[in-house]
């Protein structure tokens, strides 16, 4: 009972972004951002995602540190990261290899479905070319003249698809940096100023509703070329203090029951795609390398 009682006062302090503090010689910055159902900042299930009931059971076992739950977005989050005289952590984070460069990464933490594109039902017609066995041809839709895609400023989809966006001519990208940036991007393109949006179907799904947006009028397609799922992780700045925050996190991830967030996140997938997912649960930790 009292350790319930401790992840539910952690559980809370996290939903508010307050510090948490421990007798404790550093302090710990966790970088936190909106990315339901990994983490919720607003609206009726705010702080049940699945990140936000793995992330207190993970502080409560590093009592050594001082912790403090900053929310960003991931602009922000990446020029914390970067700046080497700070000692911050990102509990949800896409290992890409431009980021080794500045971050160390922990083990794998969850696995979630690979982002995708999400297109209007109303602009099914039009799109159908570039949509192959149920795939979405993105390399072909970017070397289309007049196309736009919207996607979040600084934030990685995945090494595939982070390249073909690296290549595109910068006029077919809609790139939103604000704190709502996927929820600014669904408008856009409710306004027909951009033809798809780039993300997680849960996600995806989670902020249409909040800008009143049906889900049902929106359609969400694998990307051709990219895996099922991707592997998120534990990420500290690349500095001394972060690498051994990182050896630290890695012996906890050991004892956590990972297998319990991906039920939480499973719970949040539309019926086919959770199926699957659950289905394949029992594969997701064993050891594999990256990307």
């Amino acid at each position: 009972m009292a350790r319930r009682l401790v992840q539910l006062c952690l559980s809370l302090l996290l939903a508010c972004g307050w510090p948490l503090t421990a007798s404790a010689e550093d302090t710990l910055i966790w970088l936190v951002r909106d990315l339901p159902p990994l983490t919720i900042f607003e609206g009726p299930r705010k702080g049940q995602g699945a990140l936000d009931q793995l992330l207190p059971r993970l502080i409560e076992r590093l009592p050594e540190y001082q912790h403090q739950v900053l929310h960003v977005n991931r602009a922000r989050g990446t020029q914390m990261l970067r700046d080497p005289a700070s000692f911050t952590c990102d509990p949800s984070l896409l290992w890409t290899p431009e980021r080794a460069t500045y971050v160390v990464f922990s083990r794998q933490a969850l696995v979630v479905p690979s982002n995708g594109v999400t297109i209007r039902r109303s602009q099914q017609d039009a799109m159908a070319p570039f949509i192959v066995d149920g795939q979405f041809d993105l390399q072909a839709f970017l070397d289309t003249p007049g196309a736009r895609v919207g996607a979040t400023a600084e934030r990685s989809y995945g090494p595939a698809i982070d390249e073909r966006l690296k290549h595109a001519d910068a006029h077919k990208l809609a790139l939103h940096y604000g704190n709502d940036a996927l929820g600014s991007l669904l408008q856009m393109q409710r306004l027909g100023r951009l033809e798809a949006v780039l993300g997680y179907w849960p996600e995806i799904r989670y902020h249409s509703l909040q800008q009143g947006i049906a889900a049902d009028d929106l359609s969400f397609y694998p990307i051709k070329g990219t895996a099922l799922y991707q592997r998120t992780h534990f990420a500290c700045s690349d500095t001394a203090q972060g690498r051994r925050a990182i050896a630290r996190i890695d012996q906890v991830l050991r004892d956590l029951p990972l297998e319990d967030a991906q039920q939480t996140y499973a719970t949040w997938l539309d019926p086919v795609m959770r199926e699957q997912y659950l289905r394949d649960t029992p594969h997701f930790f064993q050891d594999s390398p990256e990307p």
